[in-house]
């Protein structure tokens, strides 16, 4: 294992700039995930990692060896893709070690390593099978085999579990997440879905537009975005956004005026302008209660069973997403009024960075 260390790393194609002096500090046996929308430019840096992409400027580590002008052989990664990429016409066992057959690794060696890894995902019945014949779930545990018989210093995967059907996914996603606990070796996992990335990852890397947004644990991202993106993003519904019509300081916070509420929290006072600020509320901070401060007519009922999410239109026009119990007697069309938790909102400036108390 080995910690992985990038250095102001930028990416082109001519003209068309896909990564931008990205650098972070990725510590051995951590598990990361690159999260951000389509084209934000998190497969590219993995492949950067990988050697499949040459980096342009900047510097790739891999513990105390600079890589980016290694070929991938020679960078002690294994990357795992997100179409399994198995050769149809060899068995499972042969898939997983004709890589190390290529090296000139010792039969044996080769033998104990397959078997092992084969145990470790519980394909061991599968080895003589051809590709044809396993399901996509069992594809994808041995191409994530055929990475581990490597014994690499890092596994990259990308987005591994984006073939696979909604109720598989959350099966191999668990199943990642026991391997991760049971090898300690460093991953690296991209992908566009948050869940993936809040139940998996030990940081979050947050990408978007050839930069990176923020780095965290799951829930520094969660509870302390740092820009309104991160807030948009991460989070299912995603985050509430209010226009600000006022502020004011208070001994016992910013007071803070938004669709016809006043709300009082921990945020820093903005510096200088403060038009175009917005105020972020997260579904669960807005509860359906009879002297709630928030009130605006219901759009839209969504019955989850352990919780009902109230869509509500408010008097200025927006549209903003709270909660009720499961068994909610609400209808659309009637007048509701929300509650606001204090501690469950941010603010952000007309540029979308978050202000946050010390």
């Amino acid at each position: 294992m080995a910690d992985i260390v990038l250095k102001d790393v930028s990416k082109a194609y001519g003209v068309v700039q896909v990564l931008d002096n990205v650098s972070m500090h990725i510590r051995s046996g951590e598990f990361i995930v690159f999260l951000g929308p389509s084209g934000c430019g998190k497969s590219t840096l993995l492949r950067m990692i990988a050697g499949l992409e040459a980096v342009n400027s900047g510097e790739i580590h891999i513990g105390d060896r600079r890589v980016d002008t290694l070929p991938p052989n020679r960078r002690g990664v294994a990357m795992v893709f997100q179409n399994y990429a198995l050769y149809p016409h060899m068995t499972v066992r042969q898939n997983m070690s004709f890589g190390l057959e290529n090296i000139g690794t010792d039969k044996a060696e080769i033998a104990r390593r397959v078997d092992e890894a084969a145990r470790m995902l519980e394909i061991g019945p599968m080895l003589d099978r051809r590709p044809a014949q396993l399901s996509g779930g069992q594809r994808q545990r041995v191409a994530i085999g055929r990475a581990i018989v490597r014994e690499p210093d890092a596994f990259l995967l990308d987005e591994p579990l984006s073939n696979l059907d909604a109720g598989l996914r959350v099966r191999t996603r668990v199943e990642l997440a026991q391997l991760h606990q049971r090898i300690g070796t460093t991953m690296i996992f991209v992908t566009h879905d948050q869940t993936e990335a809040m139940t998996l990852a030990s940081r979050i890397v947050v990408m978007n537009n050839r930069k990176v947004e923020q780095i965290g644990t799951p829930m520094e991202i969660y509870s302390r975005p740092a820009s309104r993106f991160v807030a948009a993003f991460v989070g299912s519904p995603a985050m509430n956004f209010i226009p600000v019509s006022a502020i004011r300081n208070t001994d016992s916070g910013l007071q803070v005026e938004a669709g016809g509420a006043t709300i009082t929290a921990a945020f820093a006072s903005p510096a200088g302008n403060v038009e175009g600020l917005t105020l972020g509320i997260r579904p669960e901070a807005l509860r359906v209660a009879s002297d709630g401060a928030l009130k605006g007519r219901i759009a839209l009922l969504e019955r989850l069973g352990d919780r009902t999410l109230v869509h509500v239109t408010l008097a200025d026009g927006t549209l903003v997403i709270g909660e009720d119990v499961g068994k909610s007697t609400l209808e659309p069309g009637t007048e509701v009024a929300l509650a606001i938790d204090g501690a469950g909102t941010h603010l952000f400036d007309a540029e979308g960075v978050a202000y946050h108390a010390d």
